[in-house]
């Protein structure tokens, strides 16, 4: 990758950052693309979130960011205009900086997850989906399987209330949809969702009760490093299909491009 002095700077928001996988693959598209962008990771603490992105938007070689955990929904607030889903539920992972300096954020997490599920052959359409957190990742997914039909979603995270607000609000955009508030429980369900940071580090505890999870059913994860979580290994015992986490994000990397760069994108190939 040849970094010069026209480069476009994009910056990676997480807390920790050590997990992120997004730079490899963002670089290499962008190497494969002929666009002339970098993407590093910035590993910024929540408390110090705001500032950070005043600066940005100050640099005039940084056109936009990815956002990832914990800051998804502080990111979103903090944006000038949101587009799309992000709009009416409070949450963006991917920024772009408009000339005039206003920050316009989206969420593209859902139509990536969907996108990867059906890549791998597995349809959410007329699912029973459990989907275990409410953050950020979750709010996406859970708006994105709606989208995409899936017959039945229980929401289950160690904060109820949380779990009971994210239903509220995929209701007013879903009527009549059958969405609810359900224990951490695989029992009946074909399509089981770890949307939370769970199997980042070998002490978490499981998201989910393997022997809850049925042979056959799909389990699904967000968290990219590692690979294989010790949920999707004893998903994998009890005879499910796996899905890692970085399906989710390989079906986002040219959106994020043409999002943040947009028509600059073609820049370096038609110079």
């Amino acid at each position: 990758m040849d970094i010069n002095g026209r480069t476009h700077v994009f910056v990676h928001l997480a807390y920790p950052s050590a997990h992120l996988r997004t730079p490899q693959l963002f670089n290499a598209r962008c190497i494969e693309r002929g666009v002339d962008a970098v993407l590093v990771p910035w590993q910024v603490q929540p408390e110090n979130l705001a500032q950070v992105l005043d600066a940005l938007r100050l640099s005039e070689s940084v056109p936009g960011m990815i956002v990832t955990i914990p800051h998804k929904e502080a990111v979103a607030a903090l944006c000038d205009r949101l587009e799309g889903p992000a709009s009416e539920l409070g949450v963006a992972n991917v920024v772009r900086k408009d000339p005039d300096g206003a920050l316009v954020g989206r969420i593209l997490d859902g139509e990536g997850f969907v996108g990867g599920l059906m890549h791998a052959g597995h349809d959410p359409r007329g699912r029973k989906a459990l989907l275990i957190g409410a953050g950020g990742v979750s709010i996406a997914i859970a708006d994105a399987l709606l989208g995409a039909g899936v017959g039945e979603l229980s929401i289950a995270n160690r904060t109820p209330e949380r779990a009971q607000r994210l239903v509220d609000r995929l209701l007013e955009r879903y009527p009549g949809h059958a969405v609810r508030v359900g224990p951490a429980d695989a029992s009946g369900f074909d399509l089981i969702i770890n949307g939370t940071a769970l199997g980042m580090n070998p002490s978490d505890a499981l998201p989910v009760a393997p022997r809850t999870i049925a042979a056959g059913s799909v389990v699904a994860e967000v968290v990219m490093a590692p690979a294989m979580t010790p949920l999707l290994d004893a998903a994998s015992e009890r005879g499910a299909f796996i899905h890692e986490g970085v399906h989710m994000l390989t079906g986002q990397i040219d959106p994020f491009i043409d999002f943040v760069l947009g028509d600059r994108a073609a820049q370096r190939r038609t110079a």
